[in-house]
């Protein structure tokens, strides 16, 4: 049995090799979803919201294998973070920071699936964050898009010259939230060779 890895199928999306911003076209794609508010090097929602999306994700995975025969790598996690203040995220104030936790889903796992998935994760498990989480589909479209290798923190530059250089000197203005797409763990990798995909759904200024 092959497995599905959307890394290797959408490669343009979860595989890029420029560091510098660039622009790429975003197909839909659905997702589980859980939302919330907050520092997440400190926030416990947000400890315990990406717990809950990662059990449903396998329980998704599992489920899927199981009764329809088809397998799949989990996905790598996936952040939407907005503000009231784009700015913030250059200047690293994290409290400001909205989010929006993201796995994605292949296109053959259906809404009844993934709800008799969290049913399930949720009877084993115990986590009530689980109950928060949705499906949700995504279609950023064209977006300005790199390759950060290196500390989280480090990306206030990078997204200071998108904001004030790369934006006007394409006539381009942002659309969408703030992505970002985490391929390793920052648990078990050094902060200098973590890579994390940033992501600007953008169109044309006038």
């Amino acid at each position: 049995m092959t497995r599905y890895d959307v890394k290797r199928e959408r490669k343009q999306c979860y595989a890029p090799r420029n560091t510098d911003w660039a622009l790429v076209d975003v197909p839909a794609q659905q997702f589980i979803a859980i939302d919330g508010h907050g520092d997440p090097n400190t926030s416990a929602d947000y400890a315990r919201a990406v717990e809950a999306l990662y059990t449903v994700a396998y329980t998704i995975k599992f489920t899927s294998k199981n009764a329809l025969g088809r397998d799949f790598v989990v996905a790598p996690l996936e952040g939407l973070w907005w503000s009231d203040d784009p700015e913030v995220f250059i200047t690293r104030d994290k409290d400001a920071w909205h989010w929006r936790m993201l796995i994605s889903q292949p296109d053959w796992i259906t809404e009844d699936l993934i709800d008799e998935a969290e049913q399930a994760a949720l009877a084993k498990k115990g986590l009530p964050a689980i109950a928060e989480i949705r499906r949700e589909t995504l279609h950023e479209g064209t977006s300005a898009q790199l390759l950060h290798v290196g500390p989280y923190d480090d990306e206030g530059p990078v997204l200071a010259k998108l904001h004030h250089e790369y934006l006007a000197a394409n006539n381009l203005r942002m659309t969408g939230h703030h992505h970002e797409i985490y391929l390793g763990d920052h648990r078990r990798t050094e902060p200098a060779k973590l890579k994390t995909i940033l992501r600007q759904p953008v169109q044309t200024a006038n």
